[in-house]
């Protein structure tokens, strides 16, 4: 047998009437459950999720700017990126680190701090929190408490980068970051290749020349931009197929600097491979066979093949054997 005890009513501020509801022992009741959570609501902070500039500080709003100043709590990507900042608008609100590394057990402490009636704030260390950033437990987290969650819209390096790149923007695709390794970032690049949307990718500068080579053997050789130091000082927009941005970004060293990188999708280049990755493996396996009937063997076929395509041995093997259980299906 269950017992429950009902509580008398109490008045509320504002001349609201409401109960607490104890949950009763055994099975809860869905609707005390409701009025608890709705009560937890009202009493409750406010979680703002609050976009800082990118680059130029100019580019902060004077609504983020006042969220800033009067929330309890700023929970920032990383702590000192962030004082700095606040420093320069004389923000002296009290700080705590909220990254990849503690999002788990900081988003739990950060709940509690939002029921008790506390707001706070949520910060990356450039733009708009949650995009390639952290903070998806926290924003999840509240919103199953009830907790309200309110947007500071601002500056987004991917929209930021699309707005002045010359492609397509009625449709795109954010994939965030390709994977670091070279055979997940192929594998990732294939999945995406009839998308027909323009694709949008964030990347390391130690990594954007290999990526745009993989890019152009996959996708075909499109049209592409790649954005760099968007607000800032050397800001640069680099323009042109695939191949000449491979090309052009082979030669430079020190790259520098956050980059957002934009294919045209696969509606837009219909002169481009839009099957790159079988493409490519029917070209290498056609030109494999010319050289092995011209007298070369296997070996020689193949690694001649793949200097004349501009791939590496190993991913050159890869593609032959993919081609071969393509012909054995």
């Amino acid at each position: 047998m269950r017992r429950s005890t009902w509580p008398r009513c109490s008045e509320l501020s504002g001349g609201a009437f409401g109960c607490l509801f104890p949950l009763p022992a055994g099975e809860g009741d869905p609707f005390i459950g409701d009025v608890l959570n709705a009560t937890m609501a009202r009493m409750a902070g406010t979680l703002y999720i609050v976009a800082t500039p990118i680059g130029n500080l100019e580019d902060i709003s004077q609504r983020a700017l006042r969220i800033l100043r009067e929330v309890d709590l700023i929970a920032c990507e990383d702590t000192r990126h962030t004082s700095k900042l606040l420093h320069h608008f004389g923000i002296e609100t009290k700080t705590i680190s909220y990254h990849e590394h503690n999002e788990r057990e900081r988003a739990e402490e950060l709940c509690s701090i939002l029921a008790s009636g506390k707001s706070v704030a949520l910060v990356s260390d450039a733009g708009t929190p949650l995009i390639s950033d952290p903070g998806f437990r926290l924003v999840n987290s509240a919103i199953e408490k009830g907790i309200s969650v309110v947007p500071i819209p601002g500056a987004a390096a991917v929209v930021t980068a699309l707005a002045a790149s010359g492609l397509p923007t009625d449709q795109f695709y954010f994939a965030g970051f390709l994977p670091a390794r070279a055979n997940a970032r192929r594998t990732k690049l294939e999945e995406l290749a009839a998308i027909p949307a323009t694709l949008v990718f964030y990347e390391a500068p130690h990594r954007i020349s290999a990526t745009l080579r993989d890019a152009m053997n996959l996708l075909g050789d499109r049209e592409a931009v790649v954005a760099r130091e968007l607000t800032k000082l050397h800001e640069e927009f680099t323009r042109g197929r695939l191949s000449e941005l491979a090309e052009a970004f082979s030669k430079s060293e020190n790259v520098r600097g956050e980059i957002v990188l934009m294919i045209s999708g696969e509606s837009a280049n219909p002169e481009s491979t839009t099957a790159p990755a079988t493409s490519l493996s029917k070209q290498l396996a056609a030109r494999v066979d010319e050289l092995m009937r011209a007298g070369d063997d296997s070996k020689g076929a193949l690694k001649q093949a793949a200097r004349e395509l501009g791939l590496k041995r190993d991913e050159a093997y890869r593609l032959m054997e993919a081609q071969k259980k393509r012909r054995s299906t």
